[in-house]
């Protein structure tokens, strides 16, 4: 009999999904565009997927934007695939295997625990830059939800007392998409969304990327700052498709250090911690999609 699961991250752009087994390895990794129109065509792309691998696995584990209210899987918001709110998937799915759906930043926290930068750590946060800024808190050895699981919607967070303009939101500052869109622009790139040729000039030095670039670390910071404050966390992970390059949670914790060492009082009293970057990045979605789906199936959570 197979030990394997089908693992789907599905993001606004792309729905990634691929094999893992019960050790946490990723067998088999695809991406395909996610099918954007409506709900029917959403649901025909990821019965299709399924129906590929339904004789080879034990369960599925699904990531998805928007809040997930696990009395019964029902997600709410969707984030930018608004059709998916009040979409309980499982009962949609009605498939023969177990089937468990968790927040995509709980499911980024939760791959650190199982088997990354979090893991035997007690107390801990992942901090997911992508389009706006996911997250997922660890406390005392597990994925805290929240009383209204969600705890670690960071984009949410506000910036000043007018939340009418979601500009004013941590999400939209905070969101790695944009600053990519923004030093492209400065550097004249063809492609705003080039990240690869925009982090080449980051890490070259280039002074038409660079402050772009530390503007966006320091606000990311800030973030983790008053995260600090409030939760006094052992380490923080960096997650997200840009921290696979080492120069995003290196200069994250230098704006760090340098807040904390703004004021003798801040100094004295918060103790400053270490800012990682993921181990999986991108794939992260993936093993915490199957390690909620381990711990559902165990009824650990």
């Amino acid at each position: 009999m197979t030990h394997n699961y089908l693992a789907i991250d599905i993001g606004g752009t792309n729905l990634k999904y691929g094999l893992v087994n019960r050790a946490g390895v990723l067998i088999d990794k695809y991406s395909t565009p996610t099918a954007t129109t409506d709900l029917p065509a959403f649901m025909a792309q990821l019965t299709a997927i399924i129906a590929q691998f339904q004789d080879q696995i034990k369960g599925v584990g699904v990531s998805v934007p928007g809040k997930v209210a696990h009395q019964d899987e029902t997600i709410y918001g969707g984030g930018a695939l608004q059709f998916l709110d009040q979409v309980n998937l499982p009962a949609a799915l009605q498939l023969a295997v177990p089937v468990s759906v968790e927040n995509d930043g709980k499911a980024a926290a939760l791959a650190e625990l199982w088997l990354g930068n979090l893991k035997g750590v007690q107390n801990g946060a992942a901090v997911v830059l992508g389009t706006g800024v996911g997250g997922g808190l660890i406390l005392n050895g597990q994925l805290y939800a929240g009383s209204h699981f969600q705890a670690g919607e960071l984009s949410f967070i506000a910036l000043d007392t007018d939340l009418s303009d979601p500009n004013h939101w941590m999400g939209s500052q905070g969101s790695a998409v944009r600053m990519i869109e923004r030093v492209a622009t400065a550097l004249g790139l063809p492609d705003s969304h080039d990240g690869y040729a925009v982090f080449e000039a980051i890490n070259q030095g280039d002074r038409r990327a660079l402050p772009q670039f530390l503007a966006y670390t320091q606000t990311i910071a800030h973030l983790i700052y008053n995260l600090q404050t409030v939760i006094d966390v052992e380490r923080v992970v960096i997650g997200g498709g840009i921290s696979a390059q080492p120069i995003v949670a290196d200069q994250i914790q230098t704006a760090y250090r340098a807040l904390l060492a703004q004021n003798a009082v801040i100094t004295n009293v918060l103790t400053p911690i270490p800012i990682l970057s993921s181990r999986f990045g991108n794939d992260a979605n993936l093993y915490g999609a199957i390690y909620h789906l381990l711990m559902t199936i165990n009824q650990e959570v």
